[in-house]
């Protein structure tokens, strides 16, 4: 659908979309991640959590948004919480309202979310950054 922001120049960075039932998990997952990924230029992340009015849920609409706004024209990388909101960006992939070059990462949310953002501010490509989020199921606590 988009061509991106920097359409006719050099693409920027991939950008990330967290979507969550809770804008506020959304806006802290986005907050740690950059904080983590922080040493130099971070890569745009938007959260894009939580009903348009306030509530618990998923809007299509604010994740349409923040995928619009983080799209540098390198391809935009999603991760989704839960079920709905899974759904929410699977629909959108299909009816093409999400910009060109978008992919949902079958990720976990937070681990997801600090590797996608690292990888992506470290110049990866698109694939390189799903990957990465990918990954991060097969980080071990003990």
């Amino acid at each position: 659908m988009s061509e991106g922001a920097n359409s006719g120049t050099d693409p920027g960075p991939v950008g990330l979309v967290l979507v969550s039932h809770s804008a506020q998990v959304a806006e802290s997952v986005a907050r740690l991640a950059r904080d983590l990924a922080a040493g130099g230029a971070v890569a745009p992340v938007e959260a894009a959590g939580g009903t348009d009015d306030g509530g618990v849920g998923t809007s299509s609409e604010r994740v349409a948004a923040a995928a619009r706004r983080v799209d540098g024209g390198a391809g935009v990388v999603v991760l989704a919480d839960l079920g709905s909101a899974v759904l929410t960006v699977r629909a959108l992939l299909a009816e093409d309202e999400l910009p060109s070059g978008t992919r949902l990462a079958d990720a976990p949310f937070l681990e997801g979310a600090v590797a996608a953002l690292v990888a992506a501010s470290a110049g990866a490509d698109a694939e390189a950054v799903a990957a990465a989020a990918e990954e991060a199921y097969g980080y071990r606590k003990l």
